[in-house]
């Protein structure tokens, strides 16, 4: 979009009253922001839920002075903008009807034809948890992912850190202005962050951290991404009003479950009983759930040196190694294990690079 059409969004934005849904509903019914100041009041009030004093705050002439300053401030920190019309903006976004209208990025993001999941979770982060998303980036990473989360303490800041490590893309989505930066902490991890992804926010540079903040960017965590997982939440916690829009989106949510009596696993444990949250114990579940695709996968899964495996998958490993390409239901008959355990088990094995699947259901050693 055009600098001009920046400043009347930006514009548009700054009227009380206007949110999000109200302003996509003026813009399409006007053809763009410009227009929506153009436009007679009469045919503005014909718009649902359009009423007077709306239409009054539509000729504050202050709104104008704002967005030029904001504009600026764009312009000079070479900010990126997606506007929800354009191409660049986060396509699972554009299906959430409160997506908001502007998205302020900074970094090296691309979002097009990526796997996109969202890592949430307590600030306050047990040992536990923190080895299950270490495990689980470890062995997700063959598979390229983009890792999102919202650049907090605790597990935020842990699946951000694992996920460069491995050099997977990484979006920090934050509840201020791109003008600074919260906790300050994690100042150091920005220049890394933005070499491996980037920030994504909706809010002004004017914006502060306030605390009605978190819930807005709890949204573009659950929005943006095509299932959100939780690693560790007390009974009540953001993590969970992250999991909850994500199902009111429509999204996988998953949630790692954990003893009845642990603080921080009773949120994940309540989200799985409820059926909120599908259960999660490795990698082989997100992938099985999500019906990804482990053939089509940016980057080839290679046998890892000095692989770890389970009991379980050292037998199934040595009888492919034994026989050679076999079928799942055989593999499993004679390895005696139930089809529902050696499914979960295959997958696994596939994401530390020791086996691989052929054309019907056949799978052989590496």
């Amino acid at each position: 979009m055009t600098d001009q059409d920046l400043f009347h969004v930006l514009a548009l934005q700054q009227v009380e009253g206007v949110g999000d849904i109200v302003a996509k509903k003026l813009i399409m019914h006007c053809g763009s922001a410009a227009e929506v100041f153009k436009t007679k009041s009469s045919q503005i009030a014909s718009i649902d839920g359009i009423g007077s004093v709306l239409l009054q705050k539509l000729k504050d002439k202050s709104i104008f002075e704002k967005a030029e300053q904001e504009l600026k401030f764009i312009q000079s920190n070479k900010i990126d903008v997606a506007y929800f019309q354009d191409e660049i903006y986060p396509d699972r976004l554009k299906h959430c009807i409160d997506g908001p209208v502007l998205l302020f990025m900074s970094g090296n993001i691309d979002l097009k034809n990526k796997k996109i999941i969202s890592i949430v979770g307590t600030r306050q982060i047990t040992s536990y948890g923190m080895e299950f998303c270490r495990k689980l980036i470890e062995d997700l990473a063959p598979l390229d992912p983009v890792i999102v989360s919202g650049f907090a303490y605790g597990v935020d800041i842990l699946a951000h850190q694992l996920a460069m490590e491995h050099n997977l893309q990484t979006i920090g989505v934050v509840a201020h202005g791109l003008n600074q930066i919260y906790p300050k902490n994690h100042k150091k991890y920005v220049a890394k962050v933005e070499q491996n992804g980037g920030f994504v926010t909706e809010f002004w540079s004017s914006s502060n951290p306030e605390k009605e903040n978190f819930v807005r960017r709890n949204r573009i965590v659950a929005g943006i991404s095509e299932a959100t997982i939780v690693i560790e939440s007390a009974e009540r916690g953001g993590s969970l009003i992250t999991a909850n829009i994500a199902n009111d989106y429509n999204r996988d949510v998953f949630a790692v479950p954990g003893r009845t009596t642990d603080k921080y696993s009773q949120g994940c444990n309540n989200l799985i009983k409820t059926q909120k949250a599908n259960l999660l114990t490795s990698a082989a579940d997100l992938v099985y759930i999500l019906n990804w695709d482990i053939e089509s996968k940016t980057k080839p899964i290679q046998k890892q040196l000095f692989v770890t495996l389970e009991n379980d998958e050292q037998k199934v490993y040595d009888y492919l190694l034994k026989n050679g390409k076999e079928l799942m239901d055989i593999i499993a008959l004679r390895c005696e294990f139930p089809i529902y355990k050696i499914s979960g088990m295959l997958l696994n094995m596939e994401l530390k690079g020791v086996i691989r699947p052929l054309p019907g259901k056949l799978f052989e050693a590496i």
